[in-house]
């Protein structure tokens, strides 16, 4: 069905929209453009602002200490409070290949940034998944992987959710949070192909898992035990990711891109949706 709310074009129309983050602190919507290395921030009273971070960006998140932190295609940087770019790459990840570059990312409950790498060139399972911890400090937890995307936690942090979106399904992973450390694969969500290709995703506070589908034209709600409840159409072909935002944690905010489908006069805008449930709070990054 069509969803509750509207397309919100805020001109600035993304190539490749993604990583969306809503910063409770300062009540403003960050999100990216890859390609581009923008990230863009829509401030209350002062209309959408841009950054140039100085290379392809896949995900800003709020800092504790101000400012960002970002996965960027060297690895993971920071960027000041105010500052106008570029981005300071504080740990380099893969950043003496050429087939890889860094993609979407979120923090976890205890302020720990994840984010994985793409492989440029398919399925070739040679990408991965990295967590940086506050001292700034890298660790691999998943190897063999393609394109690294959507990454979150059920409400309780006892369970990551990881998609890999070639392989075409939602990953859950037994997770310690305490330690940062993910055990055992508990099983996965498989998308149909008809659907479209897995990318970013959320969660919401009733443990509700919502996917954005690239060529499949909506966000998919999928409870805990993996079934499909519910399909929120947008007038885009590509959608990349999705958040909830404003004050209330009752606005889906999803991002779109314009690559492959130019001709869509929407495509790789914002949407604002309402979808009838709330989200959960994002976690400032603790470096």
């Amino acid at each position: 069905r069509s969803p509750r709310g509207c397309g919100w074009s805020v001109d600035l129309r993304c190539e490749l929209g993604e990583g969306p983050v809503w910063d409770a602190t300062r009540e403003e919507l960050l999100w990216v453009d890859v390609d581009r290395g923008l990230v863009h921030r829509r401030v209350p009273g002062r209309g959408d602002l841009s950054v140039d971070v100085g290379q392809p960006v896949g995900c800003a998140v709020p800092r504790a200490a101000g400012g960002l932190a970002l996965a960027v295609r060297d690895g993971f940087a920071l960027l000041a409070e105010g500052a106008g770019g570029p981005a300071r790459v504080v740990t380099a990840v893969e950043a003496n290949r050429a087939d890889t570059r860094m993609n979407d990312g979120a923090v976890d409950a205890r302020g720990r940034l994840w984010a994985g790498t793409m492989s440029l060139g398919g399925d070739t399972r040679t990408a991965a998944l990295y967590r940086l911890d506050a001292e700034l400090g890298v660790v691999r937890v998943l190897r063999g992987l393609s394109v690294s995307n959507g990454i979150g936690w059920s409400p309780d942090s006892s369970t990551l959710y990881h998609v890999d979106s070639p392989r075409r399904r939602v990953d859950l992973y037994e997770f310690k949070l305490d330690a940062g450390r993910i055990g055992p694969r508990r099983g996965a969500i498989p998308v149909a192909p008809e659907l479209g290709t897995p990318d970013g995703l959320t969660v919401d506070s009733e443990g509700g898992l919502w996917l954005a589908m690239w060529g499949g034209g909506a966000v998919l709600r999928y409870s805990a035990a993996g079934e499909l409840e519910e399909r929120l159409e947008l007038p885009v072909t590509n959608v990349t990711s999705c958040c909830f935002g404003d004050p209330d944690l009752a606005t889906l905010y999803v991002t779109t891109a314009a690559r492959g489908a130019a001709h869509e006069p929407l495509a790789g805008e914002l949407f604002a949706l309402r979808p009838g449930v709330t989200g959960l709070p994002a976690t400032p990054f603790a470096g």
